[in-house]
């Protein structure tokens, strides 16, 4: 059987999760594409259905029973991306309590861009921090757009989100090391053993509260000619430097 219409109820409260207040109410989201499709079934991740339609071509490592055919215009409705690959998963978004790090981790202090977030998690994973805190000012780490843009690492690394006095009181055990273009070279910092590493907001930096509970600063170098770097590169720079000697053996 293959669904036609666009007003299926299976059909329109998935298509809803393109919504952050239908993920919140839901407890899913999207997952588009083969590579990604196939990366998240080889997570801890739970799949609850998987959306085919005929154009769809690649592998299918998904429970039979979880599988839903769709007609190519509908899944369309269901994508969020410009050409869709044929397969969507709708996906339980894991329910995690603000628990302290087991060593270096990554805070992102009121990033807000979707892009920068899916971004800054893709190179997380691939850098070593494997949890993230985020406060409730950043942008959604299950809309599509930052789903997209992490590039699988959003199954691969510890999401936690909360208020930033919640995330700041996890952190107590830990040096708390902020970027900012007042700090230190990062380039001649020698890291603390377990350290948080703070990113700001694209245009305000970070907090007040952060800053305050700061224990380092260091900053990338620049030209004279160039003031300032975009969020998730800034952050990919300092968390392979700061990391560096994990990958000099």
């Amino acid at each position: 059987m293959i669904l036609t219409s666009k007003n299926n109820p299976l059909i329109k409260e998935t298509a809803a999760l393109k919504e952050k207040k239908a993920r919140k109410e839901q407890g899913m989201f999207l997952v588009e594409g083969r590579k990604m499709a196939v990366e998240c079934s080889k997570s801890d991740f739970e799949i609850d259905r998987v959306f085919l339609s005929p154009s769809y071509e690649g592998e299918l490592p998904f429970e039979a029973d979880k599988l839903v055919y769709v007609s190519d215009d509908v899944l369309r409705f269901l994508s969020d991306e410009k050409s869709p690959q044929g397969i969507v998963c709708r996906v339980k978004i894991p329910v995690r309590t603000l628990t302290a790090p087991k060593g270096k981790c990554l805070f992102l202090d009121g990033v807000s861009d979707p892009g920068n977030v899916g971004t800054i998690i893709r190179t997380a994973n691939a850098a070593g921090y494997a949890e993230v805190y985020l406060t409730e000012e950043c942008a959604d780490a299950y809309s599509p757009k930052s789903v997209r843009a992490s590039m699988s690492g959003v199954f691969f690394t510890k999401l936690y989100r909360g208020k930033r006095t919640e995330i700041l009181s996890v952190l107590k055990e830990l040096s708390v090391v902020v970027a900012d273009m007042g700090g230190v070279n990062v380039f001649t910092f020698d890291a603390p053993e377990r350290y948080a590493l703070a990113i700001g907001n694209e245009a305000n930096g970070i907090s007040e509260e952060t800053f305050a509970r700061a224990t380092h600063t260091v900053k990338i170098p620049m030209q004279a000619t160039q003031e300032s770097l975009n969020a998730a590169v800034s952050a990919g720079i300092i968390m392979y430097v700061l990391n560096r000697h994990s990958f000099q053996e």
